[in-house]
């Protein structure tokens, strides 16, 4: 719709996840109409990402190293290992102040229909992790989504050999959720996960 640089900038940003054509063009009309300092801070930010960012060799969590915070902390418990999908769920778990352990984010979960199979996740290098005997328990934080189902199935299937503990995190009714508004998969998840009450 546009001409030169307004369109490529236009085109790019709705390359982005979650940013559609509107908001896309809406970013760019934002991006030229403010203040050249404000745009080249936007632009270093990005560029500081592409060349300082990776993926820990150890968890693949997003790191500044080769390794991240988390795998260099002595205080984490090398016991426990939570397998979550991506490096954002590491950020929603440690929100919580629960789990003093270590990750493995598996760079997606199993989905046939997008040809993601176990080969394409760290699914490898979660085994190689747990040969040297020092991990007890591996907790599966998948989404509970089909996708997130299917991959949690097929670790506990992969690791229960082991004889190591798996386990997998709760789900069911969110606190503050009414029963009415809750899906048939949540309410038999809730009712699956119930304890007794002390």
């Amino acid at each position: 719709m546009y001409d030169g640089p307004i369109q490529d900038l236009i085109t790019e940003l709705g390359q982005l996840p979650g940013i559609g054509p509107k908001s896309a063009q809406r970013i760019a009309f934002h991006v030229m109409s403010a203040e050249k300092e404000d745009v080249m801070r936007l632009v270093d930010a990005l560029v500081q990402v592409k060349e300082r960012i990776n993926f820990c060799t150890t968890c693949f969590n997003v790191s500044e190293g080769d390794t991240c915070s988390i795998c260099r902390d002595p205080r984490r418990d090398p016991a426990l290992i939570c397998v979550v999908e991506d490096a954002k769920d590491v950020v929603a778990i440690e929100r919580t102040r629960e789990f003093r352990g270590r990750y493995h984010v598996l760079g997606g979960c199993i989905s046939p229909v997008n040809g993601v199979g176990p080969d394409q996740l760290h699914i490898r290098e979660l085994v190689g992790r747990l040969a040297d005997g020092a991990v007890q328990e591996v907790i599966i934080a998948t989404n509970p989504t089909i996708e997130g189902e299917a991959t949690a199935t097929y670790l506990s299937r992969l690791l229960l050999p082991t004889g190591l503990t798996v386990s997998r995190l709760a789900s069911g009714l969110p606190v503050g959720g009414d029963l009415e508004y809750a899906d048939e998969v949540t309410l038999g998840r809730a009712f699956e996960g119930r304890r007794a009450l002390a």
